[in-house]
């Protein structure tokens, strides 16, 4: 097989660390001469990197390995699919039995593999059965690459894989393994060559970026971290994704503080704001202690734009529970939240929890964490106008009359976007990834719009 001549398309699904994972796979496969192309139709193998956190992600990943699977029944060039990711380390044998269309299956610790798992597939003279690279969960070898980055106006970089938290709901750690960092001069390599390709923006991302440097190094060093990122020349923002209440030190938030490179922005899913619920679901944090993190960000940091992530519908989460819930986001105030529906998911503790609440109630929850986030935001976005801020340009807008992009308080891909118009009298075009000074003009339930300065 010579390798020039096989068409690889890899389709990436679920999360920025999911993302990066299918970066390095892009990179490996460069390395070895395979072509990387984005048209199924021009493909000789497929490769879709899935999710399998929760049952739409789930659904999502089969969806596509079928719709792949269409390409391989017609007269078409596609010879095989190769699964990897989450499903794959979740699901192997379920994968193999029930989906033959599947070649092959790749977990979690063997994206560094995969062009070995690609020449066992040419390598043989008629399928027998799919080919399995799936053991231990969770690797970081493969992360030490140049990777191929598939965004534009910043870069998502990984510094760690696996979770050390146990919550009652949560399947990673079946998946991915307990939680491992990464060397930290592997990370400032990697971020000094994304600096000299012209990266401004570095967000850091792992399934708990507060417990970076425990397993390595004995003690929390995303502080640390941060401050030698923001050595680099060419670094202009740092932003730190996914950390969690206990890992929100006084040291942390006073590099934050102290650091003009780092973003004043926290991202922290509490789960719930009950304290019955919480520790149901197996976690550290209680009411007490969010509050106290919370109101010390905001001492320390005024402007600090603050995000979280809340669960409905947990098995036993009465109309008490969700109340409480609900008057605490009020009274927390969070500029930014995500709202998951409960799913039950095979191998964890709350899977077969008794007391499991029905889907029409989820539902209505949803929709009520919703529409109190909503005002929330609107007022927090109002009291924006006048603001002068930097903002990252991400894309034009689809009637090409707006700039899309983000300030220090917008996460890529979670977060509203702030819509940047250039005045006629001065236009000029924008570069993708630039950052410019804008002055914010205008705003709705979430996103906002600004005027270039």
């Amino acid at each position: 097989m010579n390798t020039s001549d096989v068409n690889i398309t890899l389709i990436a699904l679920g999360c920025s660390k999911n993302l990066v994972d299918a970066e390095c796979m892009i990179s490996i496969l460069k390395d070895n001469g395979y072509q990387v192309v984005n048209d199924i139709d021009d493909s000789d193998v497929v490769i879709i990197n899935t999710c399998g956190f929760i049952e739409s992600a789930k659904k999502e990943a089969i969806d596509t390995i079928l719709e792949c699977a269409d390409h391989k029944d017609g007269n078409g060039r596609l010879k095989y699919i190769v699964v990897t990711g989450c499903l794959s380390q979740r699901y192997p044998d379920e994968i193999i039995s029930e989906m033959p269309e599947v070649d092959a299956v790749v977990g979690t610790a063997h994206y560094q593999d995969i062009c070995k798992v690609i020449e066992e597939l040419y390598g043989r003279d008629n399928r027998t059965e799919a080919v399995r690279f799936v053991s231990a969960s969770g690797s970081l070898e493969h992360l030490n690459v140049n990777k191929a980055v598939s965004t534009d106006s910043f870069a998502w970089v990984k510094i760690g894989e696996g979770c050390l938290h146990r919550c009652a709901f949560c399947a990673i750690p079946l998946i991915r393994g307990s939680f491992k960092s990464r060397k930290m001069e592997d990370i400032i390599a990697e971020v000094k060559v994304l600096a000299s390709k012209g990266y401004k923006e570095i967000d850091l991302a792992a399934q708990d970026t507060t417990n970076y440097g425990v397993d390595l190094y004995k003690k929390r060093m995303t502080a640390e971290l941060i401050h030698e990122i923001s050595k680099i020349d060419g670094i202009e923002l740092i932003r730190v994704m996914y950390g969690y209440i206990d890992g929100i030190t006084d040291e942390l938030i006073n590099e934050v503080a102290g650091n003009p490179k780092a973003a004043h922005y926290f991202d922290i899913p509490i789960q719930h704001g009950c304290d019955r619920i919480l520790k149901a679901m197996n976690r550290s944090d209680t009411e007490e202690k969010i509050s106290s993190r919370l109101a010390m960000i905001r001492e320390k940091i005024p402007d600090a734009v603050i995000r979280t992530t809340v669960m409905v519908g947990f098995p036993g989460e009465t109309e008490e529970d969700f109340g409480k819930l609900k008057e605490n986001l009020a009274k927390w105030q969070f500029d930014r939240l995500g709202c998951f529906v409960f799913s039950p998911e095979e191998g964890t503790k709350a899977y077969d929890m008794p007391d499991q609440v029905p889907e029409d109630i989820k539902l209505r929850r949803y929709e009520e964490i919703y529409e109190l986030q909503r005002g929330i935001s609107r007022e927090k976005t109002k009291k924006r106008i006048g603001e002068e801020t930097i903002v990252t340009i991400d894309s034009i807008s689809e009637d090409g009359i707006f700039y899309r992009g983000r300030s220090y308080g917008e996460a890529p891909e979670d977060d509203p976007v702030i819509f940047v118009l250039v005045p006629d009298n001065e236009y000029k075009e924008l570069d993708i990834g630039g950052r410019y000074k804008v002055r914010i003009v205008d705003s709705s339930d979430y996103d906002m719009t600004g005027v270039l300065i």
